[in-house]
């Protein structure tokens, strides 16, 4: 069955850094009359060098997996299994060239994956590190877990969410692309809600506004068309730079 989606993203460098090293990625194609929308957002790691390098190039891999490998991935019955071995193979394909390329320049560099690959009636969800995917329905639902130290404490009720929110090391990363010998990424589906939104964002979209303030700007009865959702990311990227949001800023929504 064919789906429609509506689409819009958007990226800031922030009041404070020149450079974003923030990467986005949103693509679809219909195969055999279904629709296929794929969101990648890479956010480079700001305490490594070069992180626009990192996630500009995993962003590209990804894009030329679209055209090239999904297509014989979704002719399949069946492709779950295909497809978590190509994104396996991807992912672990990147982050061997990026340490490589680290250790030829003498730096080291990494980024954060968040993928959400919507196709038929499921969508398929792909993360390493700490940028997020959330689902917007009756209210805000978090579909990732952030890969931090801070995040572990709390699993280990050491922190409570907002102690963690408000911790100094909350932006210490317990794995990325291209930084850690080896990745092991968080993989997991579900069902594409009807009339729902999803979206994808960096860290820096999210630590100066609420959910609840999301919720608001980007709930599903509120976007109606593509114009709206732009206006609608631009005006939480202008919040987050007034309440003097210090990184940089991107997020990616689609809208069934």
């Amino acid at each position: 069955m064919k789906k429609d989606y509506l689409l819009a993203w958007g990226t800031d460098a922030g009041v404070r850094k020149r450079i974003n090293q923030d990467s986005l990625l949103v693509k679809q194609a219909v195969c055999k009359n279904i629709r296929i929308v794929l969101a990648v957002l890479c956010d480079g790691v700001g305490g490594l060098k070069k992180g626009e390098v990192a996630s500009a190039s995993l962003v590209r891999a990804f894009s030329g997996w679209f055209e090239k490998a999904l297509p014989v991935i979704a002719a399949f019955e069946s492709p779950e299994k295909k497809l978590l071995c190509s994104w396996d193979d991807l992912i672990m394909n990147m982050n061997a060239k990026i340490l490589k390329y680290g250790r030829q320049n003498g730096i080291q560099l990494g980024t954060t994956l968040t993928a959400m690959l919507f196709m038929g009636e499921e969508y398929y969800l792909l993360h390493v590190g700490d940028s997020r995917a959330y689902e917007l329905t009756d209210q805000l639902y978090q579909l990732t877990k952030d890969q931090t130290l801070v995040q572990r404490e709390v699993d280990q009720g050491l922190l409570t969410k907002e102690q963690a929110a408000e911790d100094f090391r909350r932006g210490i990363l317990l794995q990325c692309v291209g930084a850690s010998e080896k990745v092991e990424p968080v993989y997991s589906k579900g069902r594409i809600g009807r009339n729902s939104v999803y979206m994808l964002c960096c860290d820096g979209f999210r630590h100066v506004v609420t959910g609840q303030e999301i919720y608001q700007a980007l709930n599903p009865s509120v976007l109606t068309d593509e114009s709206v959702m732009e206006k609608s990311c631009a005006r939480l990227i202008t919040l987050n730079k007034e309440r003097g949001e210090q990184d940089n800023i991107s997020v990616i929504v689609i809208r069934t």
